[in-house]
């Protein structure tokens, strides 16, 4: 076991294990849509679940055994742990603490030391650079006078984050002149955290590429998917991204030793800004399934959510080769009444372009304004006539 901080990566010790088989049980921190697709696609296969949850009847817990409660409860996390064989967690903010804890006590290949990490942007930074990846320039700042520093030093605009929490957007701040900085470090300084300011990197659009490694060191990835963002939440997933052979066959390489140098299981996606002239910068890591891969469910041969059980149970990895174009679009709150109206008649323009929507909703019992319910997978010859159908559907124009 390697640690560090009290944190560990098991990667020798699971080399030592044998595969976990169908039969077993998977123990789940973390209830939500990536947990209810875990669960899913590992039952098909043959293993049963378990999920811890705060929340009764999480999207997980309605396919899956749930121990209610939070992701602190330690008693309740040896609970998971007596009930599991494997444990593995489906987001990042769960307690790495607990998590450390369970180590000691049962099976977590996926280890404590990449939560610690990737829940820290600092730490992230400093393991991506690690890994021979570039990442935007940044500084670390801890008082209004620092970020004036860093603000100076690095130039404007730039982005003040805070190092830990922060999703969709949320725990950012965009500065693009020197009257913002004062406001921004009074409402993040609230946030109680530390704070990192980025520079802005100019680029030409966003890329995801998620690599899967098992313990005994096979690893693939998964073709990269090119990600549009309406007001910070993930939009739409275009595969085929529209990028050259070059930054295609660089992004992955990229994912493949990142997820070597810091000794991922399971998944990890690596988001990835791309320039002007092909350079990749690093953006963040995210050690589990994610949004951008839910293209994968239909549109390749192994999808990303068996991918993820087959390595955290050593199991032969699956092709992850793109059986068809794809467009992936996230559903949100607002759009739940449109997409059930549509999903009531016939559908004559996806007739028209020759594409097949593929509805996934995850079971969240309040459809909230811009949270996540579920998303569509637009399967095409063409990925401009899945885009096309998109555009014109009024799923979308909420």
């Amino acid at each position: 076991m390697i640690c560090e901080d009290g944190y560990c990566a098991v990667p020798g010790a699971a080399e030592a294990r044998k595969p976990i088989l169908p039969g077993s049980t998977i123990g789940i921190l973390g209830g939500g849509q990536l947990g209810r697709m875990l669960a899913h696609s590992g039952s098909r296969l043959g293993y049963k679940f378990v999920t811890l949850d705060p929340t009764p009847d999480s999207p997980c817990g309605q396919t899956a055994q749930q121990i209610v409660a939070g992701y602190s409860d330690r008693e309740a996390a040896r609970e998971l742990a007596k009930r599991s064989d494997v444990i593995t967690y489906e987001f990042e903010n769960v307690d790495a603490d607990v998590a450390a804890m369970l180590e000691q006590e049962s099976y977590v290949p996926q280890g404590s030391k990449l939560l610690h990490t990737t829940q820290h942007r600092l730490r992230e930074k400093r393991a991506i650079e690690a890994a021979g990846a570039r990442v935007a320039p940044y500084a670390e700042v801890d008082s209004l006078a620092s970020l004036r520093e860093a603000a100076s030093s690095l130039g404007l605009p730039a982005v003040l984050k805070t190092a830990t929490g922060g999703y969709d957007g949320k725990g950012q701040w965009v500065l693009r002149s020197e009257d913002q900085l004062a406001p921004a470090w009074s409402e993040a300084e609230k946030a109680g955290t530390e704070l990192v300011l980025e520079k802005f990197i100019s680029f030409e659009l966003e890329i995801s590429v998620i690599a899967a490694r098992r313990p005994s060191g096979e690893v693939k990835t998964f073709p990269p998917a090119e990600n549009v963002h309406v007001d910070n939440i993930l939009h739409l997933s275009i595969v085929p991204a529209r990028i050259s052979d070059e930054v295609r066959a660089e992004a992955e390489r990229l994912a493949v030793s990142i997820a070597e140098t810091l000794g991922a299981v399971g998944l990890i996606a690596v988001e990835m800004f791309v320039a002007s002239d092909g350079t990749l910068y690093v953006n963040e890591l995210a050690p589990r399934p994610h949004n951008s891969g839910h293209y994968t469910m239909e549109a390749c041969r192994t999808s990303q959510f068996e991918q993820h059980i087959r390595a955290i149970c050593d199991l032969p990895l699956g092709d992850p080769s793109l059986l068809t174009p794809v467009v992936m679009a996230n559903i949100l709150g607002e759009h739940i009444p449109p997409l059930l109206a549509w999903m009531e008649s016939r559908d004559a323009e996806a007739e028209r372009l020759g594409v097949e929507p593929k509805v996934h909703l995850y079971g969240k019992a309040e459809a909230k304004n811009k949270r996540k319910m579920g998303h569509v997978n637009v399967l095409a010859a063409h990925t401009e006539s899945a885009l096309a159908w998109i555009s014109q559907s009024n799923i979308w124009r909420v």
